[in-house]
């Protein structure tokens, strides 16, 4: 596995908040980061059916347009009584003319859920994939999870997209209800840098 030597580090994103989450995760190893919003750069269509295909499209292009290395993420919601969906298309099922509706996505997941007669619990995983590439190609990948179930009515105002329907594993609270801070160290984003931390930066 490669390790990361270099100073800079683009993160393949236009999510100030995804940014920001990262920096906090990566700050002991004393790299800057930027993002692609920095730089200028287009965000490239997602034209794969999995999470490891899309975050290396995204990785790649930022690698290949700034001659730094750059870290992607592809993240989503599988819902086992939907045959894993939503998946990659998470945030699809948010997209509005107006921007994204994650209540419409949310009452959207529970109601196929309902008309599917899904029985509880009605089991879920959140997953991270990261990929974190370099200029001449080469690229690492790790993979984190987050298992629990779905619940419903909503419950709480933090975090961001399904989180006010996602109670993870071994939690009587939904993401939505927890702490942002909290959150980040148990989440299947927490599990990917986990094991990028001891794969390229430890």
């Amino acid at each position: 596995m490669r390790r990361f030597e270099e100073k800079e580090l683009i993160v393949a994103t236009h999510n100030a908040g995804k940014l920001e989450e990262i920096a906090d995760l990566l700050s002991p190893f004393g790299v800057s980061l930027s993002s692609n919003a920095d730089h200028g750069l287009p965000e490239p269509d997602e034209t794969e059916d999995n999470f490891i295909g899309n975050a290396r499209i995204k990785a790649h292009a930022a690698a290949q347009a700034t001659g730094l290395p750059a870290l992607a993420d592809d993240s989503g919601i599988t819902i086992d009584g939907l045959g894993g969906a939503p998946g990659v298309y998470t945030a699809d099922w948010a997209e509005t003319p107006n921007g994204r509706d994650f209540v419409m996505a949310m009452t959207r997941a529970w109601t196929e859920l309902e008309a599917a007669g899904a029985p509880e619990p009605r089991t879920a995983t959140f997953c991270c994939t990261l990929v974190l590439a370099w200029p001449d190609g080469h690229d690492e990948v790790f993979e984190g999870k987050m298992p629990g179930r779905i619940v419903w009515p909503m419950r709480g105002d933090q975090g961001h997209g399904y989180d006010p329907i996602f109670q993870p594993e071994g939690y009587d609270i939904t993401f939505g209800e927890m702490d942002r801070w909290e959150k980040n160290k148990i989440s299947h984003r927490a599990d990917a840098f986990a094991k990028l931390v001891k794969g390229c930066f430890a």
